[in-house]
């Protein structure tokens, strides 16, 4: 048995018609032709409202949303998701750039990342983006360049509580961990911001990312209301906006089941009713970027040549790793699996065949599929690659073997 055909008989968020895949109403044969070239990344902005709209009907209606721009950083992406979002998180000065850009208001926006440079740490402050400090010292940098604008800057403290998001795919709470102020430390923290004359904007806490257990995440979340009412004793003053992480996950392998969102939002209408008690006007942020754009986008390449091997067949097609180092296994798998997958031109193909799809490049680690189980193919067709909108093209060697670059396109 291999995990290769796609998670849903069809997938969810891209219909067919005529035997085509339909991204964004359009052909995938006439949208290549469109595009002018392969590889491409292509982006159905109505599959990201319909996420977003879904999730916003599970989640408390007072919950606030904030897009994370690292997931998918496109600027017409990111142009969309400021009519749709009511924030933004940022991990660069080149990410607070694009999201100025699109008119968000500087208020809703937070930047995170344990190594901000003095210039991003002074862009911030300028523009009025609040900063979530990692670590004592950083409060040390903001106030020294506070100093140099004569401006003031609007502080969060980012907390590594001691405890983790189990199950997650990555965990970025709990232990040592390079991100945020260890909780035993935070008064300290908040005493210092403070002293420095800071203006305290709340807390971050982000226990980690890619989880499809409702179970667990419900648990991070209620421990991480739990942490900010215990906080909220050392503050002088009301907590005024509490980011409670992310951590929704999105199912790439057979076998995955997405997450019960209407399970969590429940569970979280009661916590943050709990926690409102002690928590006045505190607003409730939850950060999500995988989550939002991950199943509405595809990676498409096209078949060059299709050869046999002792017994097996081989697909190669004009794009690869280069572009899309997730779907090849080498962006964190220990084990690898093929990412869902189809022919997107031969979508009511009969004849099956056993293929492994590899891209361009001189090394055998460029492989996208690995005894996928596929409509039979020929040098032409266009191999589609699913749950490709989310740390795709911008977490990919694009510059590797010097090979022409894939385009993005949103529809």
């Amino acid at each position: 048995m291999t995990d290769t055909l796609p998670i849903y008989p069809e997938n969810r968020f891209f219909p067919v018609e005529n035997g085509q895949l339909l991204i964004g109403e359009i052909p995938l044969s006439r949208l290549a032709q469109r595009v002018g070239q392969t590889p491409f990344y292509a982006y159905d902005r109505q599959a990201i409202g319909r996420c977003i709209r879904r999730l916003r009907l599970a989640m408390p209606a007072e919950l606030k949303i904030y897009y994370a721009i690292k997931a998918n950083p496109m600027p017409a992406v990111v142009q969309h998701m400021a009519t749709l979002t009511d924030g933004f998180d940022l991990a660069s000065a080149g990410e607070m750039k694009l999201a100025l850009d699109t008119g968000m208001p500087a208020g809703q926006m937070s930047f995170a990342g344990p190594g901000k440079r003095p210039q991003e740490l002074s862009q911030a402050i300028a523009a009025g983006v609040t900063l979530n400090a990692e670590s004592l010292r950083e409060l040390d940098m903001i106030a020294g360049q506070c100093e140099i604008l004569g401006l003031n800057a609007n502080v969060a403290l980012r907390i590594n509580p001691d405890f983790e998001l189990k199950a997650a795919g990555m965990k970025m709470g709990g232990g040592a961990k390079p991100f945020g102020i260890d909780e035993e430390m935070i008064p300290a923290a908040l005493q210092k911001l403070y002293s420095l004359g800071l203006r305290f904007q709340g807390f971050h806490i982000y226990g980690g990312s890619q989880n499809l257990k409702a179970e667990a995440i419900i648990e991070a979340q209620q421990k991480s209301l739990d942490l900010a009412v215990r906080m909220a004793e050392y503050c002088a003053q009301p907590i005024p906006r509490l980011n409670i992480g992310g951590g929704l996950g999105v199912p790439y392998f057979s076998g995955d089941m997405a997450v019960d969102i209407d399970q969590v939002g429940d569970a979280l209408a009661f916590a943050m009713a709990n926690a409102s008690k002690h928590l006045p006007g505190t607003e409730v942020v939850i950060e999500l970027g995988r989550y939002l754009v991950s199943e509405a986008g595809v990676y498409v390449t096209r078949i060059l040549d299709k050869k046999h091997s002792r017994g097996q067949v081989f697909l190669v097609t004009d794009g690869g790793l280069n572009h899309h180092l997730a779907a090849t296994g080498n962006l964190g798998q220990v084990i690898r699996k093929n990412y869902p997958l189809a022919i997107g031109n031969r979508m009511d193909g009969k004849i099956m065949e056993t293929v492994n799809i590899v891209g361009p490049l001189c090394t055998p680690l460029d492989v996208l599929a690995d005894r996928a189980s596929l409509p039979e193919a020929e040098p032409g067709d266009l191999v589609v690659v699913y749950q490709s909108g989310a740390y795709g093209y911008s977490a990919s060697p694009a510059a590797f073997l010097s090979q022409p670059a894939a385009v993005e396109v949103l529809v």
